[in-house]
């Protein structure tokens, strides 16, 4: 009797799971769980991408800026904008090698009224990291944030994951994430529709 009553559990359980995995509805929710963004990468894939009705948007965020000492920077400072979030550290050979990427990215979004947003983390020596945004000719900002306490308001993206991109729709709802270095046309590609879009 016993046995019975594990096995329709069991099989009761197995339907609902089923049920989950194939409800659209469901697969939202993932993304969206209390109405904001919710990082998952199914799969493990390095690169994840959003359609419309699959974004959520990010809390506000900020923190202290790394290049102006007692300015912070928001999100919300960027509001109608689309947003390029690059978590980035210069002891990180891959970031390293974007920021000229990242850069062009910035120039181009620039005059539409777009901005990449760096999150410096792990440089906890702040005129080092300092000195690699002079040194590169960096002009977009970035938030010091060594700790990368940010990660729990990016939805939870993987601390360990750098460097991290985001491209945020000018309503602040990530439409891709990139867990990989990346080049000018991976973050433009998805960038440049957005930034040209009406909301």
């Amino acid at each position: 009797m016993r046995l019975r009553a594990i096995a329709a559990l069991l099989t009761a359980a197995s339907l609902l799971l089923t049920a989950c995995a194939t409800d659209p509805d469901a697969a939202k929710s993932a993304v969206a769980v209390g109405g904001t963004f919710q990082f998952h990468s199914p799969g493990g894939q390095t690169e994840i991408l959003y359609e419309e009705d699959e974004r959520a948007p990010l809390p506000e965020f900020g923190g202290d800026s790394l290049m102006a000492e007692g300015e912070t920077i928001n999100l919300s400072d960027f509001a109608g904008e689309v947003v390029v979030l690059n978590a980035w550290g210069q002891w990180c050979a891959p970031c390293r090698a974007e920021v000229d990427d990242l850069q062009n990215v910035q120039d181009t979004l620039e005059p539409l009224g777009g901005t990449v947003l760096g999150i410096n983390v792990r440089d906890y020596n702040q005129t080092i990291a300092q000195d690699f945004i002079t040194d590169n000719g960096v002009t977009y900002p970035s938030i010091y944030d060594p700790p990368f306490r940010s990660a729990a308001a990016l939805g939870g993206v993987p601390t360990s994951v750098i460097p991290t991109t985001i491209v945020l729709d000018k309503e602040h709802r990530p439409a891709a994430v990139f867990l990989r270095e990346v080049t000018a046309d991976d973050i433009l590609d998805v960038a440049l529709p957005l930034a040209e879009a009406d909301v």
